[in-house]
């Protein structure tokens, strides 16, 4: 981000810290499609996805005031919405099922210029263990190193390491590559 944008994020974070609703809507329009996707990859089901995002934000902006800029917004912000997927999939005891009713969905037709990697990518991505599939989604989609992982799921550092070399492993069998991991 350019100093511009960071300055004018800094000032919409203190408005917002001050119960200005409008600044806080801004800084949801910047974040929201982020969040939103995150939450996706996380759950695998678009509703489930809609209310962990909702929720995240609901947090947000519940506790904006405990945001002390140590980390950028957008950190933070997914750290919260982590949160929200996790204390959400503690409640369900169905996620299983959640998973197959989202890869049955998508046997749908190729979209246009979908040579179905993508597609099967997202699909095997899906069908990991969740712990696997957390890790994988914020170290390789999201570029989060293995200690913030860790921090946003509560586990340790190895813990980590070893669910992405997991869910790496896993991948690699699904998609019958099996000599690229």
């Amino acid at each position: 981000m350019t100093h511009a944008v960071v300055n004018e994020e800094e000032l919409l974070i203190r408005r917002a810290q001050k119960a200005d609703q409008r600044a806080f809507e801004q800084l949801y329009r910047r974040y929201v499609g982020k969040v939103y996707g995150l939450c996706l990859r996380m759950t695998c089901n678009p509703a489930e996805a809609e209310d962990c995002a909702q929720e995240a934000f609901i947090q947000a902006w519940t506790k904006l005031g405990n945001f002390r800029g140590d980390s950028g917004f957008g950190t933070w912000i997914h750290k919260v919405a982590v949160n929200a997927v996790l204390g959400r999939m503690r409640k369900s005891r169905r996620e299983q099922d959640r998973i197959r009713a989202v890869a049955e969905d998508m046997d749908g037709p190729p979209s246009v210029g979908d040579s179905g990697g993508m597609r099967d990518l997202e699909q095997a991505m899906n069908e990991l263990p969740s712990g696997a599939r957390h890790v994988f989604v914020l170290t390789t989609v999201y570029g989060y190193s293995h200690e913030e992982a860790g921090d946003m799921l509560g586990i340790a550092v190895g813990t980590s390491k070893a669910q992405l070399h997991r869910a790496k492993r896993l991948l690699a069998q699904q998609l019958g590559t099996a000599g690229a991991a």
